[in-house]
């Protein structure tokens, strides 16, 4: 990497039914929520205040909706990325957290103590998850060296590439990164000695929660 770095604002994609419930969706296909929609215009309105040179979002319905209006309003292009998905959580998909306790209490607790070591069953090793998200995160700094970049994805896959390029541990993502708000921005800078989180879930519009 050479030049300036790039400026990476990293937006979770807008509420979605499961979502309102708290239910993991990771590679399910679920819809926005009015309110999803509505974080979405707001992340437009942000778009045209704050603009941006590129926009990427990864290839999963919901965040490529969350970008539309932004992309309507500056005019650009979407680039899509298979590697910024949502992580598949197995067994746990569509479920809550709560649910999933209530019938394996056990394994729950294993979870909540270190989410990497003991992850639901039949879900992708988030190891390999962080290391794919930083991956393309990577990519995308490199081929925008000194611009300013939008990348609408996803909640856990953002927090464990967070993890990966921050030299976090990613047992600790949970406790470190209790969420990726919807449609909020965190900005994130990507140089040859890793990388700078400068802002963490701004929201779109001052005064509104996103």
């Amino acid at each position: 990497m050479t030049g300036r770095p790039a400026a990476l604002l990293l937006v979770r994609h807008g509420q979605t039914v499961w979502h309102a419930e708290n239910r993991y969706a990771g590679v399910s296909d679920i819809a926005l929520t009015d309110e999803g929609r509505r974080q979405a215009e707001r992340l437009g309105e942000w778009a045209v205040r704050h603009p941006v040179d590129a926009i990427w979002t990864s290839t999963v319905t919901r965040a490529i909706e969350t970008a539309e209006p932004a992309c309507r309003a500056l005019g650009l292009v979407p680039r899509r990325e298979y590697d910024l998905r949502e992580c598949d959580f197995g067994e746990v998909e569509g479920r809550t957290l709560t649910e999933y306790a209530a019938g394996d209490p056990e394994r729950a607790r294993q979870y909540r103590a270190d989410p990497v070591a003991h992850p639901f069953p039949g879900a992708e090793d988030p190891r390999a998850a962080a290391a794919r998200g930083a991956m393309a995160l990577r990519r995308i700094a490199d081929g925008h060296p000194g611009q300013r970049v939008l990348v609408v994805a996803h909640n856990t896959l953002l927090r464990l590439a967070l993890c990966e390029l921050l030299s976090i541990p990613l047992g600790v993502y949970r406790r470190v990164f209790p969420q990726l708000r919807n449609g909020a921005v965190s900005e994130i800078r990507i140089g040859e000695q890793g990388g700078a989180l400068l802002s963490l879930n701004v929201p779109c519009v001052p005064g509104i929660s996103p």
